[in-house]
């Protein structure tokens, strides 16, 4: 079976010399390569009952690693179980357009914290108005930057309780099979994040240089106010439990985990993905282990991170 970490072993050092790589990025890389293995060290497991021992090496811990992440996410699934009431949820997904992708690559924390605001403000806003529901709803939100294929893809995933706090503090539930209009959330959302993005000095280079042209970003935001923004809403879960193993699996996902790996040779790697495009029909892709390696440590600054209200 192939893991990320053999494909590190073998093609991290050539990639590394020959690439500008941060702190992150390298931190990344070595932990991957030094999980349990000697270079970490060991503990001694001892049975209570027969005093048979086994040693195991110990874990790096890294958030991009794909053996860490398992026991990370069920103590951070023990740990929210107190945040969740036992009602409906609904899942809504924000996307951006891929015209303004580059621009959220170049400007990732600024763009990023952007993309949260203009979320939960439409969420928030919207649950408010009494023709939709007329309450505050709790909203669980989470950043993830890549697509299937390892390519840059920044897209939020909301929880939204299916019902809010009303005036004095009272629970007032949504219909049970409607949430929020998909296109009102999609327009809304896109004024809004085109808004802000007027109001900060965002920083362009590289093949975005041309923006910094005058009138060609107005012009940008322009040709992005003019298109349909993907929003969508799922049904609403079963119960708050399988709300919690879902986020868990959200938040403490990596770009791809070492099941997905299908094999790695002769300078390439071959791996599974999903086309969502396709009818979420299931492929296999072949690149090569520099642009695998690139694609991977691109999506490093932050794979996730969630706002609780």
């Amino acid at each position: 079976m192939v893991e990320l970490q053999d494909i590190f072993r073998q093609y991290a050092a050539p990639y590394r010399a020959t690439h500008m790589l941060t702190e992150v990025q390298l931190k990344a890389i070595n932990a991957v390569i030094s999980c349990r293995t000697a270079a970490l060290g060991a503990h001694v497991d001892q049975c209570d009952e027969c005093g048979f021992e086994k040693i195991s090496y110990n874990s790096c811990r890294n958030r991009h690693c794909p053996k860490c992440q398992s026991f990370a996410k069920e103590v951070w699934i023990d740990r929210q179980k107190q945040n969740l009431i036992n009602c409906r949820y609904f899942h809504v997904v924000f996307t951006v357009p891929a015209d303004l992708r580059p621009v959220f690559l170049q400007n990732q924390e600024t763009m990023y914290g952007l993309l949260f605001k203009a979320a939960s403000q439409t969420l928030l806003e919207l649950c408010a108005d009494d023709k939709y529901l007329g309450a505050k709803p709790g909203v669980t939100i989470i950043l993830h930057t890549w697509g299937q294929n390892l390519s840059y893809h920044p897209h939020l995933h909301c929880i939204v309780t299916g019902g809010g706090l009303a005036d004095l503090g009272a629970w007032k539930d949504s219909r049970k099979k409607f949430f929020l209009p998909i296109r009102v959330l999609s327009k809304k959302f896109r004024g809004k994040l085109l808004r802000f993005m007027q109001r900060e000095n965002l920083r362009f280079h590289g093949q975005l240089s041309y923006l910094n042209g005058p009138g060609r970003f107005g012009r940008l935001l322009r040709k992005l106010y003019g298109m349909d923004w993907v929003v969508y809403c799922k049904p609403p879960f079963g119960d708050a439990q399988k709300v919690i193993d879902y986020l868990g699996r959200y938040t403490h996902r990596v770009a791809i985990s070492n099941s997905r790996l299908i094999d790695m040779g002769g300078g390439f790697v071959t791996f599974k993905w999903r086309d969502y495009s396709d009818g979420n029909k299931q492929k296999t892709m072949r690149i090569a282990a520099e642009e695998f390696i690139r694609r991977f440590l691109n999506l490093l600054f932050i794979i996730a991170n969630s706002l609780f209200f």
